[in-house]
């Protein structure tokens, strides 16, 4: 059964005066017609906004691309998720039955829509100041980790900066398939270094995107084994 809502809120440290905002945040379509889309699509760009503002203020000599990198590495869907997870929003969503049978209450999307539509009903409700309050609080420990010099470039430069220390060959990229239409094609690309026996394979929408991913999960590797 799904938890209430103003349990989540209290845990959030969020007071409603109008709490069915934030039960619309947890809605998703798949249980009304009164759900969290719109407050999505708003919560989104307040959070963007937010975050800029703070990696403005945090990094006062760092040029616009290194903080576009830094915002995209905080307001993605998987890091929505990870936070969403930690405050397990999943327990509290509302969802349609066929979402609740596949596992909707833990698919990245579902959360990290969850999470801004929360932003949005919090805005509504208390006004800028208060998600301007709140969401550096929320994103406490990831803004941390940049602070701390994480983060700052892509995982394709990381990667390959990383080798360049090691005095290694360079990551080398292959592209596997490149699929659908124009206007929607699917990239993958393989990306292989000589310091761990398997090769890792990312998807984008671009290619670079792809290249992207690819070396993500390949830091990831590195880090898990302690060689990073």
């Amino acid at each position: 059964m799904t938890k209430k809502p103003e349990v989540l809120s209290k845990k959030l440290g969020l007071i409603f005066d109008d709490p069915k905002l934030f039960t619309r945040a947890l809605t998703h379509r798949s249980a009304s017609s009164s759900n969290n889309e719109r407050l999505e699509f708003l919560g989104d760009a307040i959070l963007g906004f937010v975050i800029a503002e703070q990696l403005y203020n945090l990094f006062p000599d760092e040029p616009e691309g290194v903080l576009s990198r830094m915002r995209a590495n905080l307001v993605n869907q998987r890091s929505l998720a990870e936070i969403a997870r930690k405050q397990n929003v999943g327990d509290y969503l509302l969802l349609g039955s066929g979402e609740l049978k596949s596992g909707g209450f833990d698919r990245d999307s579902i959360l990290s829509d969850a999470l801004e539509a929360i932003i949005a009903a919090l805005y509504q409700d208390k006004g800028m100041d208060a998600c301007q309050k709140w969401i550096p609080e929320l994103f406490a420990d990831k803004l941390q980790s940049l602070s701390l010099g994480n983060g700052q470039k892509d995982p394709k430069t990381r990667l390959q900066e990383f080798m360049q220390s090691k005095k290694l060959d360079l990551p080398q990229y292959e592209l596997l398939t490149m699929s659908g239409l124009a206007h929607e094609q699917t990239f993958k690309v393989q990306c292989t270094i000589s310091l761990l026996p398997t090769s890792s394979i990312g998807a984008g929408v671009t290619r670079k995107g792809a290249e992207q991913a690819a070396a993500e999960i390949l830091l990831e590797k590195l880090a898990k084994e302690n060689i990073l």
